[in-house]
């Protein structure tokens, strides 16, 4: 038999590998060790994720016994035939999730009634009507046998993003719970909260997604925003006082793990970057990681490039040229050259100033007046930090930090509007920032995209750039030009709003599914490029949808929520 031909890459040995580097978690089956680089090294499956989502026939000590029986056998040298029987025999793709409907869905939520265009009106109630294909609950089999599966146990329902993605991620749920807010579904939105807390409760913070692969990384810290639409929603108070201090822990993993002095014109400031510590493929991705870090031969740059690609992860970008440098600093199409940690990302530290703030209001709510004046004084601290390290006055704009050159990255991502989104400014000169934010995205030319605004003006192949519009950075744009008051910001917003909804509504027209991104130069089309084909489902895009349907489709009296 013809023996598969194994990556020419000189890997760490495992037991140099657990000493030197941080490892994704502790599974030998699904995070690490000879099992995982033998089956994702013979590339059975066009998705590497496929493999570490499959569950386990037997426990897991049973299937590690049975993978050394096979090395045995073929003197660790096993064909890709070989592997593949092995596989089959020993894992199985289903018994970890039960379609779940919520129990609160309702067809026809209260704010439907309040849109004019037949339309719209038409495609949000298509969009309501999505939710319980995404209802996903974790059997109990993945609780009482753990080492068996990948997925992490779950007390609550939940709604999953769709495609490849059947499990939760935390910066989608955000505009999952933004939208089941607004379709009256609270008790799946407060399901989903705990859930997220359990797992802080559990890990100490909220990883990437809810498989134990993901534990090496976190994503984009929306927590305390989606806890305070919660609460905006059904003023339930009890249920805060319960939570608040989880709610807290997470913010301070993030200050104690992720925050680093930056240096700008001499002075130091405190600001955070997305910084994974885990040097090793990631399981999910792994043989593209293994080839993405092939060009470097010194075990340190090679662990570097690992943690950089999955700091990228924990972005949500993976990947853009926002985080890939040249030799000179600036952007580069190649992956190989990805340097995350360089960053200093405006939208990371514009999520954490509004989840400082909202901290505090939070704590307010429930009578501790104490901890309110620490987070407000903490989102105080991290305006001007914001303001003095990451807005440029000529540009009119913020831009992303290069802590190497200790310069500004002078490049267009939506995320640069992410501190006018989260109001994350001084909101004394507000209409003066819309303003110039305006007239920044007039000047890069973004009114002439048809289908969406770009991720990027970069044409990389990578699916975070040119020519890829993604749902939630529409609203962070959208929403930050409208919040600013600025009359031309306001029509601005308007413009690009209906540009989304009218896209969305071609491509469901065209292809009858909802997709995570799409392309902003062919309006209604999927987008494409990355690691895997475009996704269909989509939780994150039907919630930015509904969103915005609410702000610029709704009649001016608005409808009244359910409160508690």
């Amino acid at each position: 038999m013809k023996r598969f031909t194994v990556i020419l890459v000189t890997l760490l040995s495992y037991a140099d590998a657990r000493l030197r580097s941080l490892q994704s978690c502790e599974s030998l089956v699904y995070c690490q060790g000879e099992l995982l680089d033998t089956v994702q090294r013979a590339e059975l499956f066009k998705d590497s994720k496929s493999f570490v989502d499959m569950s386990q026939v037997h426990p897991a000590n049973i299937t590690l016994a049975n993978f050394k029986n096979l090395m045995n056998n073929t003197n660790n040298n096993p064909t890709k035939e070989e592997v593949k029987k092995f596989v089959e025999e020993n894992f199985i793709s289903e018994g970890e999730l039960d379609e779940w409907t919520p129990p609160d869905y309702t067809s026809s939520p209260q704010f439907l009634r309040s849109i004019d265009d037949i339309v719209v009106r038409d495609f949000a109630r298509t969009l309501v009507s999505i939710w319980p294909q995404l209802g996903r609950k974790v059997k109990s089999e993945v609780s009482k046998e753990p080492d068996r599966y990948s997925l992490i146990p779950l007390p609550n329902g939940f709604i999953v993003p769709g495609g490849r993605f059947q499990e939760i991620y935390y910066w989608d749920s955000y505009w999952i719970i933004k939208g089941l807010l607004l379709s009256e579904m609270t008790q799946t939105a407060k399901g989903m909260l705990e859930n997220f807390l359990s797992l802080i409760e559990r890990f100490g913070f909220i990883p990437n997604g809810s498989r134990v692969y993901y534990l090496n990384r976190s994503q984009p810290p929306l927590l305390s925003l989606m806890v305070g639409l919660y609460i905006e929603n059904t003023n339930d108070i009890s249920w805060l006082r319960q939570y608040i201090d989880v709610v807290e822990e997470e913010l301070r993993w993030w200050l104690s793990n992720r925050v680093i002095d930056v240096e700008r014109d001499g002075v130091k400031y405190s600001l955070a970057h997305y910084a994974s510590e885990s040097g090793t493929p990631r399981p999910e991705s792994y043989s593209q990681d293994v080839k993405t870090c092939l060009a470097y031969d010194d075990l340190a740059d090679k662990e570097s490039c690992y943690r950089n690609l999955k700091s990228a992860a924990e972005s949500g970008w993976d990947f853009s040229t926002r985080w890939i440098f040249d030799q000179q600093g600036g952007t580069n199409s190649n992956l190989t050259g990805i340097q995350t940690n360089r960053v200093i990302p405006v939208d990371l530290n514009s999520y954490l100033c509004k989840a400082f703030r909202v901290t505090a209001q939070l704590y307010s709510l429930v009578g501790n007046e104490e901890k309110s004046k620490e987070w407000l004084e903490k989102a105080s601290s991290w305006q001007k930090s914001i303001e003095l390290v990451l807005y440029d006055k000529e540009d009119g704009i913020w831009h992303d930090y290069d802590l190497v050159l200790l310069q500004p990255r002078k490049l267009f991502f939506p995320s640069n509007f992410a501190p006018l989104y989260c109001e994350c400014f001084d909101t004394t000169f507000k209409e003066e920032y819309g303003l110039k934010a305006a007239q920044y995205l007039t000047n890069q030319g973004i009114l002439d995209f048809q289908g969406g605004i770009p991720t990027s003006l970069e044409h990389s192949g990578e699916q975070w750039d040119m020519p890829n519009a993604w749902p939630p950075l529409q609203e962070i744009i959208i929403l930050g030009l409208k919040n600013s008051g600025n009359p031309e910001a306001v029509k601005l917003s308007k413009t690009f709003a209906n540009k989304w909804i009218n896209a969305n509504i071609r491509g469901y027209n065209s292809k009858k599914e909802m997709f995570e991104k799409y392309d902003a130069i062919k309006s209604g089309e999927y987008g494409d490029g990355g690691e895997y084909v475009v996704q269909s489902g989509f939780g994150w895009t039907n919630g930015v949808a509904l969103s915005l349907i609410n702000n610029y489709y709704v009649k001016s009296v608005k409808y009244t929520r359910h409160k508690r």
